[in-house]
């Protein structure tokens, strides 16, 4: 069986498993139940997905899928990750974040392998958009609560949305889907509505962080679905909506902060971010082709950082994070990569079955890249699986494009033969 439907039943219990995965990584029960912490559930499920998946090759002498030229990037990315210990400036640190992206591209794999179907596709980005409720949950009690505030004011919750940052934009890439979902009729009215209480949350929660990354990368994610939606008086009435509940409900501190990107040089944020780029300058000078390591970045500020630039940061910017760290090599990779799954996305959009999806996915790489402009984080599971997903589309698009073709191929001619074949059937009139 292949790609496509008739595939439905292939490797259905590691399907389940990376459910749950997706499921965990928004509500990670470890880091708030502490009975649940020593178990480790993500990269248990991960783990088990990805065995269930491999065993079942192995078992059928199938061969495994490795998502032709961006994912062979994605692999030569990781090794040379993983190389970088032979000329780290601190090489446990590169050999921790090498393991660390190893296992990362093994969930890719495993989406792309396990992903064959519009059924999984769309259970998997519903399973996202309705976790990440949780998370939201999460992120609004404890801004109301006083909890743990960064700088007295700026939301967060545990775990990996202790960085408002990074929670604001592994929320704001949930947005589009959920909405996606939201405005799709066939949905169901259930599902329909928990998609718009998770949108809403979502988008509450991205302001209560206060991040201006995460703001605009939010809005390019939402003016991108609505200008590619088909169904555009939908599209431009729930983006309203968003607006109106943005301009009504945001507290003053949001837009105060905001404002103060006209006057970076008095914004300690800010400049740390100006800083960062400078350091990753001076890196690229000195190491342009293989740079510091893999996770180095941090540990070689003191080499390179300007002498008013005290505090070591990171690169703020996950393409010059990877410049510094792996060099232009890494980056050319990581480029290839990334870039690939990107145009799958917008590919796989114009899919007549399930290009509602692709474009809710390809809203949400737009803005998930564009955040990463301002935010580097090369250690995400929540990029690999957007990038998995977005590649498990395209794959499905270009199996459902290359089936209906050869139908039409298998389809006679109009003309004598075809007529000829219908008169000598021995058929009644």
């Amino acid at each position: 069986m292949g790609v496509g439907e008739q595939g439905q039943q292939r490797d259905i219990l590691a399907f389940y498993a990376l459910a749950m995965f997706v499921v965990l990584v928004y509500t990670v029960p470890g880091e708030w139940i502490p009975a649940l912490e020593p178990l480790h559930l993500a990269l248990a499920t991960s783990g088990l997905a990805a065995g269930l998946m491999a065993i079942r090759r192995l078992g059928r002498a199938e061969p495994l899928y490795f998502d032709g030229v961006r994912g062979v990037a994605l692999l030569g990315f990781s090794g040379l990750a993983f190389a970088s210990v032979a000329w780290s400036v601190s090489p446990d640190v590169t050999r921790s974040t090498g393991l660390e992206l190893l296992k990362l591209t093994a969930i890719y794999l495993t989406i792309i392998n396990v992903i064959t179907t519009s059924r999984r596709l769309i259970v998997l980005c519903a399973a996202a958009a309705l976790a990440s409720i949780v998370t939201s949950i999460g992120v609004i009690d404890w801004y109301y609560t006083g909890v743990d505030l960064v700088e007295g004011y700026r939301a967060r919750w545990v775990g990996v949305f202790a960085d408002p940052n990074h929670m604001a934009m592994n929320l704001g890439l949930v947005v589009p889907l959920a909405v996606a979902f939201l405005a799709r009729k066939e949905s169901g009215w259930v599902l329909r509505a928990l998609c718009g209480v998770a949108a809403a949350l979502a988008v509450m929660s991205i302001v209560l962080s206060h991040s201006r990354g995460g703001f605009i990368g939010l809005s390019v994610a939402m003016a991108v679905w609505a200008f590619r939606e088909k169904r555009r008086i939908q599209a431009v009435v729930v983006g309203a909506v968003l607006v109106v509940g943005l301009v009504v409900f945001a507290p003053e501190s949001f837009w105060q902060r905001n404002e103060t990107v006209t006057q970076f040089h008095e914004d300690a944020s800010a400049m740390g971010r100006v800083h960062a780029w400078q350091v990753t300058s001076r890196m690229s000078l000195d190491r342009p082709l293989l740079g510091v390591g893999a996770g180095a970045f941090r540990y070689a500020w003191p080499f390179y950082a300007p002498p008013e630039a005290t505090t070591a940061y990171v690169a703020h910017n996950i393409f010059l994070d990877v410049i510094g760290e792996l060099g232009f090599v890494g980056l050319f990779l990581f480029l290839v990569f990334a870039g690939g799954a990107t145009g799958g996305a917008f590919a796989s959009s114009k899919d007549s079955h399930m290009g509602w999806l692709g474009r809710a996915l390809s809203a949400s790489m737009a803005g998930y890249l564009v955040c990463d402009l301002f935010s580097g984080y090369v250690l995400s599971a929540h990029l690999y699986v957007l990038f998995g997903l977005a590649a498990s589309a395209h794959r499905i698009a270009m199996a459902r494009e290359k089936a209906t073709a050869m139908v039409v191929q298998r389809v006679p001619a109009a003309g004598k033969g075809s007529a000829a074949a219908w008169e000598g059937s021995g058929h009644a009139v």
